[in-house]
This record gives C-alpha cells, structure tokens and sequence, in this order.
C-alpha cells in the first residue's frame, strides 16, 4: 500500500495542487490520480482560514467518493460539520473565512457544499487504519492504547491532541506532547499544531507545516517515509508556529 499523507489544507487549494503534482499526480480527469495507484490521505482541517475552502472541500469529496483518497476529520472539520448541522457554534479561528465564501454562494450550490461535506464528514472513519495497522493517520494524534477504540476520551485526543483543560495566554489549549511517551510499532502520521519543520519522534510525525500561515504545506510519502513540500503563497506570520 502506497500513501502520501497530506498535511492540515486550511483552504490552501494552489498549494494542494502544486503538492500532488510534485508528487507525481495526474490532473487531466479534473483530479489528482497517480500512474501508479498511490492514494492520497488527508489528516484533517480541510478548511478555514486559506482562501479557497470550498474548493478544497468539493475536491476532497470527489476523491474520496472515486476511492482516491482517504479522509478523517480535525477540530476545524467537526466545527464546520455542527455549524451545517445548525448547532450554535462560535464563527470564530478561521471559520469566519469558510462561512464568508459559503455565503456568497448561491442558496443551490450552498446545498450542494453542505451534502457534499456532511456525506464525507459522516462516512469517515474518527482515525484512518492503513496498511494492516502499520500506518495511523489522526489529527492531532492518538495514544498506542486508544488505537481501535473510538469513545468520547479517543475523539477528543484524535482531534484536539493531549489538552490539560488548561489554556496558553493566545487562548489556546496547552497540550501534552503524547509522541515523546509513544512506543508502538504502527507509524503514526498527524498534524494539528503547526510547526516550521515536520516533527519526527519516536514513531511519529507531525507534517502541519503551517500552509495557511505562510510556511509550508507538507507531505509524508508512505511507506518510503519521505516529505515533500512546496512553499505557501500567503504571508508568513511567525506568531503562529509551535516548537513541538
């Protein structure tokens, strides 16, 4: 099984596409499809704050219909999927952006949008279990022991991270770092806290690269365990980035 795993989009549609060409795909059916059957595997946060969400989320819903692609979601995705359910959510830390484009669509297309990200938001799987168990693709994670479970306490790892109820002095959640305390065999490919370079500890890495926030958007090639990237078209905001 071949895999390259996609870091967090946030909206970022021209990197996403330039990424999947450096990395060998097809776009002639309107579609990245590799020559040689690799799939692509997004870790989550398809959306907010980059430029072009909603493109993000009809193309990541045509591949993952066409079985291209695997797909779970990430904090920013659960947002958005409660604010189409109609549940009172804050449009606040980038959902702003994918709300602003979904309302200028006309009220037809804005159907559309929504049944496509409620139909992949509710056909996904909270983690992605790859290659007989050898490759986890979560979030923001996932500890050794809640690997095949999928209780509250899972959900709120996978897509939060290790959070300690207590927050930074931004707001922020402050977060254990669980990849330092990791000893499973599975290799464990997650995203979340953007950091400047991909993080590799133990058998774990974090490819957020911070696309939106004008750094990088990242691939992790599976199983040959290489990282692409190729750089982001948006402002660099230093203020943004995490050591770990």
């Amino acid at each position: 099984m071949k895999i390259d795993v996609i870091g967090d989009i946030h909206g970022c549609y021209a990197e996403f596409e330039e990424l999947t060409k450096k990395l060998g795909y097809d776009w002639e059916s309107g579609m990245p499809v590799h020559p040689e059957g690799r799939k692509l595997s997004f870790v989550g946060d398809l959306t907010d704050r980059g430029p072009n969400s909603i493109k993000v989320i009809h193309m990541v819903y045509m591949l993952v219909k066409e079985n291209h692609a695997h797909y779970s979601p990430g904090n920013h995705c659960n947002k958005l999927y409660r604010f189409f359910l109609g549940n009172k959510v804050q449009i606040t830390h980038g959902l702003e952006t994918t709300v602003a484009e979904y309302e200028q669509l006309a009220t037809d297309e804005q159907a559309d949008v929504k049944a496509k990200f409620m139909w992949l938001y509710e056909s996904s799987h909270l983690y992605q279990i790859l290659d007989n168990g050898k490759l986890i693709v979560a979030h923001a994670g996932i500890r050794e022991d809640y690997i095949g479970k999928n209780t509250n306490a899972v959900k709120t790892f996978v897509l939060y991270g290790d959070i300690t109820g207590k927050k930074n002095p931004d707001g922020t959640p402050v977060r254990r770092d669980w990849a330092k305390h990791y000893q499973g065999k599975p290799m464990i490919v997650y995203g979340h806290t953007p950091i400047k370079e991909p993080r590799r500890v133990n058998r774990t890495i974090n490819i957020d690269t911070g696309a939106v926030f004008g750094n990088k958007l990242t691939a992790f090639r599976y199983p040959e365990e290489e990282l692409i990237s190729v750089p982001s078209s948006l402002p660099y905001d230093e203020t943004r980035f995490r050591e770990k």
